[in-house]
């Protein structure tokens, strides 16, 4: 349990049965009535964002949620396989948990696993990742009709727009959060 005053962003509340991190929040002291605390807090499982306002100082339900730096194996066909650095415990996780992130992970890749009572929440990867393009159509000088981007398929199987000048086998930096290109790795 701990009190409104202790909420931090990435703390993880249990609100009925719920597990909700918390995204934002600010201390509300009006001039008339009593302070309160107004939340933005978003569904682990669900990525659903809801606002919630508490009163000042009132207990909440934290959930222990244990995070921690693994480094991801392979695909055995139904499951992705993480290993723990510390332990060298190998954990299944299922890919509806993964989600979009399996478009980016690549054998041996570091990734944070988040799990509450032994339940893998959700994957977290590092805010960009370097992939290398394994196809791409060739682009021709003068070619501005798409403005400057063709589609490209990476090594993962993703397909991204990057710049016209990339050729295949060029490894190029790749958001995680929306999939944009970054930059060429020379």
């Amino acid at each position: 349990m701990a009190s409104t005053n202790d909420l931090k962003n990435g703390l993880v509340l249990n609100i009925e049965g719920q597990l909700w991190s918390v995204v934002e929040f600010q201390h509300v002291k009006p001039g008339k009535g009593p302070a309160f605390v107004r939340t933005k807090l978003k569904n682990v499982l669900s990525g659903k964002v809801v606002d919630k306002t508490f009163n000042a100082g009132v207990k909440v339900e934290t959930a222990n949620v244990d995070k921690r730096n693994m480094q991801y194996l392979y695909n055995d066909g139904t499951d992705f396989i993480f290993m723990d650095g510390d332990t060298y415990d190998q954990l299944p996780v299922s890919p509806e948990v993964v989600g979009d992130a399996a478009k980016y992970m690549v054998e041996n890749q570091e990734a944070i696993v988040a799990r509450h009572d032994g339940t893998v929440l959700y994957i977290e990867l590092p805010a960009s990742v370097v992939l290398e393009i394994t196809y791409t159509e060739p682009g021709l000088q003068g070619d501005r009709s798409t403005g400057g981007t063709k589609p490209a398929t990476l090594e993962t199987g993703a397909e991204i727009a990057v710049p016209l000048f990339l050729e295949q086998g060029t490894k190029i930096k790749v958001d995680t959060r929306d999939g944009s290109y970054l930059g060429r790795i020379s």
